[in-house]
């Protein structure tokens, strides 16, 4: 077996990343993808040329990875046939277009059922299906804004909000529309019945920063304890020669932190000696002008050793250079070379879940945009006359 998902069918007509990267997953896992594409215009967005090379950018390839692609006129009739008739044979079907449109090209739930009662349906959509701003475009940080995420992103020393300067907010409703997919086609292995999905962005995203991004809102009662949410506490910390990541979560790795920098007496501190002492925002501010005054005189290579021999949770700041030559990512053989025909040798991670007895297997392909409409067309019994007429008439790349 190549995956735990082999032999699953996979309609996708999503763009950009929220739902391409969702597919990509379930290709990763076995899956059979093909990725619709409109033929008019050039394909998917993220096929527009920045750090590209034979016609495949790393965007795209880093959201379509292991997809046969197929380019189709949507707006034409025959187009439209040809998505139902794969959709006959297919376990999901997966779109992104904004609410309502969709269904004015009559693919929507209700039609793609009556052909295949089985299907699972997943619709991805900015805000919902409707609502007060279900019409409205929407890109991530649009997303990132309403979930405030952008105004809990916040160091302490630069009190300005800022973005998560990557795509946070698609990325985790790609994860969220994989695992529902997989749920819905693991309840209709005991049930028999497809089912639709419906995943707005802003759900996925809010779900995802709540755990920790929303702690003071979570707990309603007059009397609840304060506290100090985790963006609060969060910091870079500059040291003689450069900057690093520690966190002490708890009284025995903070008791650590201060003994790697020589300073055991604050330990017996009240101030600093429980959690509870340290909750109290002028003890916390307190140990943390301390702290950082003792890191601004240890190098990085003297005080990262000290900070593992005590527990303490600690790394460098690394650059993509860096990274990708880390040792533990080297030994975990994380990042894959491979040689695309058109584009070059491309670096990606390989997929993280690792199977025991289904292993996931990266497929090293890329599709150029229609490059597999022939041999789709084919496998739907379109004979070389109608493949060669739709091409002409343009409904067909």
């Amino acid at each position: 077996m190549s995956g735990p998902l082999e032999g699953i069918r996979v309609v996708d007509l999503t763009q950009v990343v929220s739902g391409p990267l969702a597919t990509m997953l379930l290709a990763d896992q076995g899956a059979e993808v093909v990725k619709v594409e409109p033929s008019g215009i050039g394909g998917d967005v993220t096929r527009l040329p920045s750090y590209a090379k034979g016609g495949i950018s790393a965007l795209f390839v880093n959201n379509n990875r292991g997809k046969r692609s197929l380019a189709v006129d949507l707006t034409n009739d025959e187009g439209r046939q040809i998505i139902i008739d794969l959709v006959a044979k297919a376990d999901v079907f997966i779109q992104n277009f904004r609410p309502g449109a969709i269904e004015r090209l009559g693919l929507g739930y209700e039609e793609l059922k009556a052909v295949n009662p089985e299907l699972i349906y997943c619709s991805i959509s900015g805000f919902g299906p409707d609502g007060p701003y279900s019409d409205r475009p929407v890109l991530d940080p649009v997303i990132q804004g309403l979930t405030s995420m952008v105004s809990r992103q916040l160091n302490p020393q630069i009190p300005f909000p800022d973005l998560v300067r990557n795509l946070v907010a698609d990325k985790s409703t790609a994860f969220t529309s994989a695992q529902a997919i997989t749920a819905a086609l693991f309840s209709r292995e005991r049930t028999g019945k497809g089912q639709y999905l419906q995943i707005p962005m802003l759900d996925s995203c809010l779900y995802f920063f709540w755990v920790d991004g929303m702690m003071d809102l979570t707990m309603m009662d007059e009397d609840v304890s304060p506290g100090l949410r985790l963006s609060q506490v969060y910091s870079i910390t500059n040291t003689a020669d450069g900057q690093l990541v520690y966190f002490a979560a708890n009284d025995k790795q903070r008791f650590g932190l201060l003994r790697a920098l020589g300073r055991d007496e604050l330990c017996e501190d009240e101030r600093f000696s429980s959690l509870a002492a340290i909750s109290n925002p002028e003890n916390f501010a307190a140990l943390g002008e301390i702290v950082a005054k003792e890191f601004e005189k240890v190098t990085n290579e003297e005080i990262i050793p000290k900070l593992i021999e005590h527990e303490v949770p600690c790394g460098p700041i690394l650059d993509g250079e860096e990274t990708i030559e880390d040792p533990q990512v080297i030994h975990n053989e994380v990042l894959r070379v491979w040689e695309h025909q058109e584009a070059g040798k491309i670096r990606q991670p390989v997929p993280a879940a690792r199977f025991s007895e289904t292993p996931a297997e990266m497929r090293e392909t890329a599709a150029l945009l229609g490059q597999h409409n022939d041999e789709i067309l084919e496998e739907l019994k379109r004979d070389r006359e109608t493949i060669e007429r739709l091409r002409e008439e343009g409904v067909i790349l």
